[in-house]
């Protein structure tokens, strides 16, 4: 007998560390007639405060959403916590916004269209046309907005209405070259994921594939973390690197680190949508 998906659902808190939270968030689910198919939590020695992320079954007819999320709020309150509930089956609606290198958004596209990522890509948005075609052969939507130093405030605009016109939950940076203003990065906050190479601050500016060589680093990396108004300082998600020879040209080091991108992007993404990422201060509590 196949189980119900819709019956699944997913529970995140971060709170105050304090004895008890477990047993009341287990007693909560039990009364409730739920089982735990998975739980995880971690209590930061150092914030003292305490994260979980719990996936229950609802097995009792009436249990929904609306009755979880009404049940569980006194619990919540008693503890201080800052919680959500998710059903697990529902795919995050998320906007890619890319420039003119294609590869991450290229390989979010088909891990979405083989239901390797559980998410939803209405539209792309981008500053040039170069991927009009291959966004649209998924049968998205693809949105040009350009930007220059007079536009940038109205484009912004847009763009916050077209985040709000489709529901959307995650805003991911695939190589997307513009900087956004501190006031859409809040408007945002927790909700836009950036991908870069991890060169920074060692090698910034143009070509830092090429500065690599020169310098013979024997690593590559890149980072996946949260967009901030400080530029690539945001609460780390996700990191790789792989290892490179002193034989390999500028071009190869390229290539190569396309790939760590979008396996770090890839996964970041996933993490998120499936809530395994819960916030801490300026680091990240990871579930994998």
């Amino acid at each position: 007998m196949t189980e119900d998906a819709s019956a699944d659902y997913i529970l995140t808190l971060s709170c105050p560390d304090q004895r008890g939270i477990v047993h009341a968030v287990a007693s909560f689910l039990l009364v409730t007639g739920c089982t735990i198919v998975d739980s995880q939590q971690y209590g930061d020695p150092d914030t003292k405060v305490f994260f979980m992320r719990v996936h229950f079954r609802a097995q009792e007819p009436g249990v929904d959403l609306t009755a979880l999320s009404n049940g569980f709020a006194a619990t919540g309150a008693s503890f201080h916590m800052q919680w959500q509930i998710h059903q697990a089956a529902t795919r995050m609606p998320m906007l890619i916004m890319v420039s003119k290198f294609g590869h991450c958004l290229n390989d979010l596209l088909f891990r979405q269209s083989i239901g390797a990522l559980p998410v939803s890509i209405p539209l792309v948005v981008s500053n040039h046309t170069d991927f009009r075609q291959l966004v649209e052969s998924y049968g998205i939507e693809f949105v040009h907005l350009p930007v220059d130093k007079d536009n940038k405030a109205a484009q912004e605009a847009r763009l916050a209405e077209l985040v709000d016109e489709h529901g959307i939950e995650l805003v991911v940076l695939a190589r997307y070259m513009q900087v956004l203003s501190n006031d859409l990065c809040k408007t945002l906050e927790g909700r836009i994921i950036n991908i870069h190479h991890s060169f920074l601050p060692s090698f910034k500016g143009a070509k830092p594939y090429h500065q690599a060589h020169h310098r013979g680093v024997k690593l590559i990396g890149a980072t996946a973390h949260y967009v901030t108004a400080d530029l690539d300082e945001g609460p780390i998600i996700e990191q790789d690197v792989a290892r490179v020879g002193h034989g390999m040209t500028p071009d190869q080091l390229v290539a190569a680190g396309r790939d760590v991108e979008c396996r770090v992007l890839s996964r970041a993404v996933g993490w998120h949508a499936e809530h395994r990422v819960l916030l801490n201060s300026r680091r990240t509590v990871v579930f994998p």
